[in-house]
C-alpha cells in the first residue's frame, strides 16, 4: 500500500472550504486515499491545529482513522536542518519557513510523495521528492 504526506496547506483548503483551492485539494485527497493511505506528522498537524479551538475538534477534522500519524524520523530533522541552512545561505528572507523544511525532509526520508499546492519551495530543497501539486496538473500545463 502507498503513502502520501498531505501538506498542511491542502488540508486546510478542504476545512476552511477555501473558494479557490477546495475542489482541487478534496480531488487530490480523495484520488491519493484511493490508492493507499494519507498521511501526517506533527507538524502538519500543529499548522493544521491553528484553526481550532480544542484539540477534540482537530482530532476529529484529521481522524487517525482517516490520516495516520506519523512521528518524524531523526534522519528527517537532520535532512531539514541541512536544507534550511542551504536555504539561509541563499539569502532566505522568510524567517520562518522551517516546518516546510520539515515535511519535506520526512517525505523524503520516507520516501513517500508529498501532496501539496507550495511546490516551489520543495522542489528547490528536495528536488528528488515526488510531488503531487497544481502544477502537476495537464489542465494546469495547457
Amino acid at each position: 500500500m502507498s503513502r502520501v504526506l498531505v501538506d498542511a496547506n491542502v488540508l486546510l483548503d478542504v476545512l476552511t472550504g477555501d473558494a479557490i483551492w477546495c475542489d482541487w485539494s478534496a480531488r487530490q485527497l480523495d484520488a491519493c486515499a484511493a490508492r493507499g493511505e494519507l498521511c501526517i506528522d506533527a507538524i502538519i498537524y500543529a499548522e493544521v491545529s491553528i484553526g481550532f479551538a480544542r484539540i477534540e475538534e482537530l482530532d476529529a477534522a484529521l481522524s487517525p482513522s482517516d490520516f495516520v500519524r506519523l512521528e518524524l524520523p531523526w534522519e528527517a530533522a537532520f535532512l531539514a536542518g541541512k536544507a534550511f541552512l542551504k536555504y539561509r545561505r541563499a539569502k532566505g528572507t522568510r524567517t520562518a519557513p522551517l516546518p516546510d523544511f520539515f515535511i519535506g525532509a520526512h517525505a523524503a526520508i520516507e520516501g513517500m510523495p508529498l501532496l501539496t499546492r507550495d511546490a516551489r519551495r520543495y522542489r528547490t530543497y528536495f528536488p528528488d521528492l515526488a510531488l503531487i501539486c497544481p502544477d502537476d496538473e495537464p489542465a494546469a500545463n495547457a
